[in-house]
């Protein structure tokens, strides 16, 4: 028997605004204490930021935005004979989507601006650019996975 245990796959709705099941997720992400008319307002405000200032459907640049920082290969630590190695492995796409939407939030987060509705806009936006510090982050990942794939042989 496995340690890990099974992933459960959860019914998710779909937005009322959009009619979209990542964005639901995002939105989920978003919220902090359970307050999630909170978190609608910021992400339907950073969407409303993104229409004004690209004049673009918002939906397209979120979508095209999550696709430019979802990571291919992460490195994860494996220990073997007193010494821990850094080994490179493909990523499940539930987890990409899910680091993606993360360093999204994250770096939005750390940004200094007015409004957290603001801040995430020129995060989304910088990430439909390809560029800002989410896509960094995602370029650093592959960097880190490419520089020890001596040892992808010890994946298990």
């Amino acid at each position: 028997m496995g340690r890990k245990k099974k992933r459960i796959d959860r019914n998710i709705g779909l937005d009322y605004k959009y009619g979209s099941k990542d964005l639901m997720k995002f939105i989920n992400y978003v919220m902090l204490e359970g307050k999630k008319n909170i978190a609608y307002k910021i992400v339907y405000g950073a969407l409303d930021i993104i229409k004004e200032k690209l004049h673009e459907d918002p939906i397209v640049v979120f979508n095209k935005a999550i696709e430019n920082v979802k990571p291919m290969v992460e490195v994860k630590s494996r220990r073997i004979g007193g010494a821990t190695y850094q080994i490179p492995v493909e990523v499940p796409s539930y987890r990409q989507f899910f680091k993606a939407c993360n360093w999204i939030i994250n770096f939005a987060r750390e940004r200094k601006g007015k409004s957290m509705a603001e801040k995430l806009a020129a995060e989304i936006i910088d990430a439909y650019n390809n560029v800002g510090s989410a896509v960094k982050k995602k370029d650093d990942t592959h960097k880190m996975a490419e520089a020890n794939r001596a040892f992808a042989h010890l994946k298990w």
